[in-house]
């Protein structure tokens, strides 16, 4: 297992109790009585340390390395996925995933960002962020599955569209402005999950929908804390602050109605137990799809405007 700086204290309890198993197993002295006091403490510190995490914290738990991505996700939740590539344009952008995948026997079109698992995927997966290529193949996916009236599940996770001069070259702004645009019109049922980061343009190129959803250690927002403290104090030494300030974990954004809700995940982070998070996961896209299919297509795409036209509130003065 790996763990965070803030972990610390269930790091120091995880090498003791190895060192406990293996004193035991060298020995031969029972240590099962041990051994479970040192599980029960850390199970309490895990109640207690994650009780009150603050913002920054949060967004350290959405990068863990050893948490579950896109394809993590459809592995576990579904059968028969196939996966599309390319937007019939430029190339296949290995940074956006999608294709169709049974849910339960249902067929349903995933697309999500995708991170690598190692150093080499990761350079490969550009670290998450999608070239204007990865959203319009995104895009052709969407269209595909509006052509056989299939509903729509974005899985979002990236720290931002990739803003390198290539991407700007080929268009990126209008790539993720028509993405916005046509989701708004789509007549499928769209659900729309931050898995992890949130962020900027390139979070809400796949992320308009009819519900939008947040892990309960994820964020969203217009920017990192990392690159919001840069750009206010010319430092990356105000991060934490900024992650206070920038108001972007998933409470937030429930209390700001800018989410329709949060999904839990198990204590600790989804890391911790992966089948269980999919499977609370699976659970809700079943249960939201089922909510959705009560409406018609005319009534979601209303709502929809609705939602995103109200979102914000300000003082007049």
């Amino acid at each position: 297992m790996q763990f965070l700086d803030f972990e610390k204290p269930i790091e120091d309890l995880y090498d003791q109790l190895e060192k406990l198993k293996e004193n035991g197993a060298k020995s031969g002295v029972d240590v099962t009585a041990t051994v479970k006091e040192y599980e029960q403490k850390i199970a309490d510190t895990r109640v207690e340390l994650y009780g009150h995490l603050t913002s920054y914290q949060k967004v350290l738990l959405s990068r863990h390395p050893d948490r579950p991505y896109t394809l993590a996700y459809i592995e576990k939740m579904c059968t028969n996925f196939v996966e599309l590539h390319g937007d019939r344009n430029v190339k296949d952008d290995k940074a956006m995933v999608g294709g169709f995948a049974e849910l339960d026997g249902e067929t349903v079109m995933f697309i999500g960002q995708q991170k690598g698992v190692n150093t080499k995927m990761r350079q490969i997966r550009n670290f998450g962020m999608a070239n204007p290529e990865g959203y319009r193949k995104a895009l052709r996916l969407m269209k595909l599955a509006e052509k056989f009236n299939k509903p729509i599940v974005t899985l979002i996770d990236t720290p931002g569209a990739y803003p390198g001069l290539e991407a700007e070259e080929r268009g990126q702004g209008e790539a993720i402005a028509r993405n916005i645009f046509e989701m708004v019109k789509l007549r499928v049922p769209v659900i729309c999950i931050i898995i992890g980061e949130g962020a900027s343009g390139g979070a809400l190129g796949i992320g308009i929908g009819d519900r939008i959803l947040m892990l309960e250690n994820s964020w969203y927002t217009v920017i990192s804390p990392e690159n919001c403290s840069t750009i206010l104090w010319r430092s990356w030494n105000f991060k934490e602050k900024a992650a206070e300030e920038l108001k972007l974990t998933s409470d937030h954004m429930s209390r700001f109605g800018l989410v329709d809700g949060v999904i839990k995940e198990p204590l600790g982070g989804a890391h911790v137990n992966p089948d269980e998070m999919a499977d609370i996961l699976k659970k809700t896209i079943k249960d939201t799809l089922v909510e959705l299919r009560k409406l018609d297509a005319d009534t979601r795409i209303e709502q929809r405007i609705d939602k995103f036209s109200n979102m914000g509130f300000f003082e007049e003065r």
